[in-house]
């Protein structure tokens, strides 16, 4: 069946073909404008339409066989519901060609109803606050790691100051041992250089004895 024999089959029932064909053609643009702009339109007892998103993915040519990637997409969907799943497997009976098959939908089953508006509204906000959660996190994230490279920095550099304190520190004691020794060589030097003149003088006192006996040996001669 076409539109035209669907406008046809209910024509009757609506007055005339050009009553039906407004009617069908109101129906169906409905459905593909709220499909378009992301809205579900739920029919009890016949069916729901939405719209799906697709990622990107990899499919074959048909006729090649050759390996094509897919860009990512959006499609409509329809799901039948139960009681138009339980009229075609037959587990219940068709009505007569003057009742209705499907049952008429509540209020605010429509994609004009509230029910809908509010579930739509609640998965943008959802979808709004998972964001936001996500984007804090990476922010705290960056910001831990900003800090712990901070402190290692620091510490890196306290680190090394303090060697190099260490190092400056003992050159400065060795210079000190090094001057003490030193200081402590030249007094003993000087200590030792005395004794040496003290017997250089005595020396000549032998000298002047040896005079004093050959004098006297003179002495006796004569």
């Amino acid at each position: 069946m076409n539109k035209a024999q669907l406008v046809e089959a209910i024509a009757d029932k609506l007055g005339g073909r050009q009553q039906a064909e407004a009617a069908v053609d109101a129906v169906l643009d409905g459905i593909v404008r709220a499909v378009c702009g992301g809205e579900r339109i739920s029919v009890t007892g016949f069916g729901s339409f939405e719209k799906v998103e697709r990622p990107a993915r990899y499919a074959r040519n048909p006729q090649t066989g050759e390996r094509v990637r897919v860009k990512k997409t959006s499609v409509p969907r329809f799901r039948a519901g139960q009681g138009f799943k339980d009229l075609v497997s037959g587990t219940k009976k068709l009505p007569k060609s003057g009742e209705t098959a499907v049952k008429k939908a509540p209020k605010g089953s429509l994609s004009g109803g509230t029910a809908t508006k509010k579930a739509t509204t609640k998965k943008a906000t959802a979808k709004k606050t998972t964001a936001k959660k996500a984007a804090t996190r990476k922010t705290a994230a960056k910001k831990t790691t900003a800090a712990a490279k901070k402190t290692t920095a620091k510490k890196a550099t306290s680190a090394a100051k303090k060697t190099t304190a260490k190092k400056t520190a003992t050159k400065a004691a060795a210079k000190k041992t090094t001057a003490k020794k030193a200081a402590t060589a030249k007094k003993t030097v000087a200590k030792k250089a005395p004794a040496k003149k003290a017997t250089a003088k005595k020396a000549p006192a032998k000298k002047t004895t040896t005079r004093k006996t050959t004098a006297k040996k003179a002495a006796a001669k004569k």
